[in-house]
């Protein structure tokens, strides 16, 4: 592999977004136990959010307030998307330190962005607040994450020549995906020699319980693999990786993932030609390609569970299990908006990352389960 920045980082990285819950919060003492695992293993990256609710907080708790600076990294990020004026922009970075007390950012990024939102961060002269603060010694490095096609990948890396890293969405599920364009991205991103943390390896948990034809593949492989491993190395086994960003849940997932990513080894040529015939059964897949991120939730004026909708659809069409499906999907609505309670605003599509129909899906979905 080539030399590239942040190459010597290890390449599994912990992401925070979906900690440990307990109650209505977030389990702290399970998290602190994953998060002392993982240092122990001798990885060092965090990534956390502003918008990620709770995390950075928690983040204090479980690792800030326990373990010495200069032990992990940590980044965070700035959401000028969910931000009305540019002052509040701005003091999502302030709030971050703050909450998460850990005085500097090793890495910070521009949050999520994409063709609805990319001149928000130019408007709002966001590019230049992080340069700021990184000249004051508060980031060490910067970059954004993105979500959407190689165009405008190439322009803000032509017209950002300074960014010291990108995130990406890289899976082996979506390396050749019309709408995520995740080969393209990171050839780009390649092209302009930036160093990649990969996100979403495992498709927002989709890749670790895949439909039955690639699970019977990758089993006959690698019967003791857990299906997660396939998708982390593939991604950690492409060249400029810096790391590849795991949203662990439990003990049992860090255990996983550091049994496979503690003495990393890529794909080799056999592992790679299984992953080919799995891109090629999930080619057929009909599953809706939710990761769960909840973005299109902030803003639905029904409080509809979209994502929690979509994963019991996917029960039904990735495996056909038509009662488990309808159970899903009851539990999903208990409480709350079903998808026929959909009015077709369209604020969920302008911010899903994975630029889903969202209106079209509800509609199936609830022509799927919705008594009428």
């Amino acid at each position: 592999m080539s030399d590239y920045f942040g190459k010597d980082i290890k390449k599994l990285g912990f992401g925070l977004m979906r900690l440990p819950k307990k109650g209505l919060g977030h389990d702290i003492e399970q998290f602190s136990r994953m998060a002392d695992m993982f240092l122990e293993a001798g990885f060092t990256y965090f990534d956390t959010a502003y918008v990620y609710p709770g995390s950075e907080a928690a983040t204090k708790k479980a690792l800030v307030d326990r373990h010495p600076r200069e032990s992990y990294t940590l980044c965070s990020k700035l959401n000028a998307f969910m931000a009305p004026t540019e002052k509040s922009a701005k003091n999502q970075f302030y709030t971050s330190l703050k909450r998460t007390g850990a005085e500097y950012f090793d890495f910070y990024l521009l949050h999520a962005l994409m063709e609805t939102n990319y001149q928000r961060y130019e408007r709002f002269g966001i590019w230049d607040f992080v340069r700021e603060q990184k000249e004051k010694g508060l980031i060490k490095h910067y970059g954004f994450s993105f979500h959407a096609g190689p165009e405008l990948l190439d322009k803000l890396l032509t017209d950002h020549p300074d960014v010291d890293f990108v995130q990406l969405q890289l899976n082996y599920a979506d390396w050749e995906n019309k709408f995520i364009t995740s080969r393209a991205n990171y050839e780009i991103a390649r092209k302009h020699n930036k160093s990649i943390v990969v996100m979403e390896p495992v498709k927002g948990g989709s890749l670790a319980n895949p439909p039955k034809d690639v699970k019977a593949l990758l089993k006959e492989h690698s019967p003791e693999a857990s299906f997660a491993s396939w998708a982390i190395r593939f991604a950690a086994s492409l060249d400029g990786i810096m790391t590849v960003l795991s949203g662990m849940s439990n003990i049992s997932q860090m255990e996983d993932n550091i049994s496979y990513m503690r003495d990393f080894k890529p794909l080799d040529p056999d592992e790679q030609r299984v992953i080919s015939s799995a891109q090629k059964i999930l080619g057929k897949s009909s599953e809706i390609p939710c990761t769960a991120c909840h973005y299109c939730t902030e803003g639905c004026p029904k409080g509809i569970p979209i994502p929690e909708i979509f994963g019991a659809m996917n029960i039904r069409l990735g495996n056909g299990r038509i009662n488990e499906a309808a159970e899903a999907y009851a539990a999903a609505t208990a409480d709350k908006s079903k998808a026929c309670d959909c009015i077709a605003c369209r604020k969920c599509e302008r911010t899903c990352p994975q630029h889903i129909a969202v209106v079209d899906s509800l509609k199936r979905c609830s022509e799927t389960f919705d008594k009428k």
